[in-house]
């Protein structure tokens, strides 16, 4: 057992759970705005930048509060790579909704819908997996359920990239699908990543 005369700083935790929580809300605003295409859905992209500005807003506030905290509950670097980390998901996340209305999509690939269904069920773990940050423990049900979402992801990008150049679409249809699959598809890896960083963490401090 570790024993400190200085005891580290709890403060981290609920931000980090909030940074989570934002990044699982900007998932489903995304899905719902997939399954609303080709109605009214200028509600949901302008909530996903909501979501995106509050990400910044987390962003900063837990890197002030790390330069200014004398004890971080674990390594700084490893903070530092946390908190980016969840905020590039929420980056990626608003690219493709920026993509959507770049493209003026009025209706989705199946694919696209499998997609963002994994992204949300994947920011739910993300979201479990943040909760327990602070135990340090008990990790390993969020982190294989990450893996096995990151994994599906992985099926469902190389179907629709055959869909995509099976001659079925002419070449801008290709480009644009594929630009915004591949944004979806980043966002899920994005989120294993988080799990990396996390269990790197809980390995350093077992």
């Amino acid at each position: 057992m570790r024993f400190r005369l200085i005891p580290r700083d709890e403060s981290f935790f609920p931000l980090f759970d909030e940074a989570a929580i934002n990044l699982a809300e900007c998932a489903g605003l995304l899905r719902d705005v997939i399954a609303g295409l080709g109605g009214s859905s200028r509600d949901g992209h302008a909530r996903i930048n909501e979501c995106e500005r509050r990400g910044d807003e987390l962003t900063q506030t837990i890197l002030r509060r790390l330069d200014q905290s004398f004890v971080a509950p674990f390594d700084r670097e490893d903070i530092h790579a946390l908190t980016e980390q969840m905020d590039d998901v929420v980056d990626d996340i608003q690219a493709v909704s920026e993509l959507l209305l770049l493209h003026d999509v009025d209706e989705p690939l199946e694919e696209v819908r499998e997609l963002a269904d994994v992204l949300v069920k994947a920011a739910e773990a993300n979201v479990a997996l943040i909760g327990k940050l602070s135990k340090l423990r008990g990790i390993e049900s969020e982190l294989q359920a990450v893996d096995r979402l990151e994994s599906e992801a992985d099926r469902i990008y190389r179907r629709s990239v055959a869909h995509l150049f099976s001659g079925d679409f002419n070449a801008f249809d290709v480009l644009r699908w594929k630009g915004i699959v591949e944004a979806i598809e980043s966002a899920i890896n994005g989120i294993e990543k988080v799990s990396d960083v996390v269990a790197a963490i809980v390995i350093k401090h077992a």
